[in-house]
């Protein structure tokens, strides 16, 4: 099966939480908000499946490099923070 990059239309910063899943015993689910998925209107697709690739990076150097090799395949990257909530 071939896979097609999705591609935004403007630059989308957003914020959310994840949810731990019981079923798979880990922090698996992250809500895509409105303002996301009317960036990419293909995610509105129901009967459309869709995969995703995390690529962790432990130096920047090494970030900018894939970065660079990215944008030269036409791949438009995300980028993903996490972070622990400490509570109040």
């Amino acid at each position: 099966m071939e896979k097609k990059t999705l591609t935004p239309r403007n630059i989308v910063e957003q914020a959310g939480k994840l949810t731990y899943n019981e079923s798979q015993q880990a922090w698996s689910l992250i809500i895509l908000k409105k303002d996301f998925l009317n960036e990419f209107p293909q995610l509105k697709e129901k009967r459309s499946s869709f995969s995703y690739k995390l690529v962790f990076h432990r130096a920047g150097e090494e970030l900018e490099k894939n970065i660079k090799k990215l944008t030269k395949e036409e791949n438009i990257p995300i980028l993903m923070f996490l972070y622990r909530e400490e509570k109040e």
